[in-house]
């Protein structure tokens, strides 16, 4: 098992300089690497072949290059062996569909990141504080909130600065022991639909409601209008141009915290995940409700849900999600309804509950079924949810928070 661990630095203002230079070294030879990869022919090997041979030429860059003696070897290499990842993920964006061009330089703002790959860092304990160790650079102080298990294995570490200024370590953590099997006969189950009103409307009940960003959003306006009237590339510009990211920045936090607390919850609390296999990608090209879909983030959200369903032991099942809301949940008719009809009524046997926990009953037989096992015994009529009750997104406080475990019941 693979995860990553990030922490805040809190680097003095030396400590930022040298980290900037770092910085700066490595994106000028990662533009001289790939002017070099761009110079060899196609059929002279694979890509990782020509690559490699860029990589071990620096030894003798250094001989005329003096700023690269002053950077950890294996942080060169990274920095190098960058741009065969990077080719590999537009080979990924073009077999999508996507249109991609070749790769560009990058400008100083655009490269913000280096590794140290194996060694060259350690986490240690001096003045009373922790600081992480950095060869050829520095002991920084980081904020480590959280401990790294003791049976995990630190293989790198990447240090980030964000757009806001501020600086990141994120260490990447192995595990020797395997994830946890899911179980042959699960016995608690639950079928997820995700929405925009209400996030995510569960079969057991449970209705969380949209994260509210609304205030975070208009203050992100207000920054950018600000924005535009200052003079491009003057200081009070600058000063503006970070006032826009922290605000970007903390959308982002907001939004990434509640996604983080909510699938964590789901992948701890049952044995059965089903969810929609949604195309975010085409409802981001649909010229309708566009912006409601990507602030939802439900392709984070599930991706986050299937690596920590993986951790836990947890049966990830994404379904086909045509046609969930309008089967019956009970008789399985079909019946159209427009958008605005919140309420499911069938026709046929005269079952009523609300349309995304119809939804949701739905996605977990979809989801029962493709693993080949047999319907829950609680029914859609036992557990139906009142289309008025919900649990606000603000008492997702936590990691398996009580205000989940609230259910409602028709009688």
């Amino acid at each position: 098992m693979y995860y990553a661990y990030k922490y805040r630095l809190e680097p003095s203002d030396t400590h930022r300089e040298e980290l900037d230079r770092h910085r700066d070294i490595c994106r000028q030879l990662y533009n001289h690497a790939l002017y070099r990869f761009n110079q060899i022919p196609e059929d002279a090997g694979t890509l990782n072949q020509r690559v490699r041979s860029i990589r071990d030429e620096l030894p003798s860059l250094k001989d005329w290059w003096g700023g690269l003696s002053d950077v950890y070897s294996t942080v060169l290499q990274t920095a190098v062996m960058r741009i065969e990842q990077n080719i590999k993920g537009l080979s990924k964006l073009k077999e999508n569909g996507y249109g991609v061009g070749r790769l560009k330089w990058k400008p100083p703002r655009a490269f913000r990141s280096f590794t140290y790959s194996q060694s060259g860092f350690k986490l240690d304990k001096k003045g009373g504080q922790t600081v992480l160790s950095l060869s050829k650079l520095a002991d920084i102080p980081i904020r480590l909130h959280r401990a790294i298990p003791d049976d995990a294995t630190v293989k790198q570490v990447t240090l980030k600065k964000e757009p806001t200024g501020e600086w990141f370590a994120t260490f990447g953590v192995e595990f020797d022991r395997a994830p946890p099997e899911p179980p042959t006969g699960p016995e608690k189950v639950v079928g997820i639909d995700v929405g925009i009103l209400k996030y995510a409307h569960d079969t057991d009940g449970a209705a969380v409601e949209s994260l509210d960003l609304t205030d975070e959003r208009e203050r992100l306006e207000r920054e950018q209008r600000a924005l535009s009237r200052k003079e491009h590339g003057s200081a009070n510009y600058d000063r503006q141009r970070r006032r826009v990211a922290e605000c970007h920045a903390d959308l982002k936090r907001k939004r990434r915290d509640f996604l983080h607390k909510l699938s964590n919850y789901y992948a701890r609390e049952y044995d059965l995940v089903a969810v929609e296999d949604l195309n975010v990608r085409g409802m981001l090209e649909s010229p309708s409700n566009s912006r409601n879909t990507a602030s939802a983030a439900w392709r984070t959200f599930l991706s986050m849900l299937e690596y920590k369903c993986e951790r836990e032991g947890t049966h990830y099942v994404p379904v086909e999600p045509a046609g969930t809301t309008k089967e019956c949940a009970a008789c399985g008719v079909s019946s159209d309804k427009p958008l605005w009809v919140r309420e499911h009524a069938c026709p046929s046997c005269g079952f009523t509950a609300d349309r995304d926990a119809n939804a949701a009953w739905n996605i977990l037989s979809r989801g029962l079924e493709r693993i080949g096992v047999g319907h829950p015994e609680s029914t859609p009529v036992e557990t139906a949810l009142p289309v008025d009750t919900a649990v606000s997104a603000k008492r997702v406080i936590e990691a398996g928070s009580s205000a989940l475990n609230e259910r409602v019941s028709a009688k």
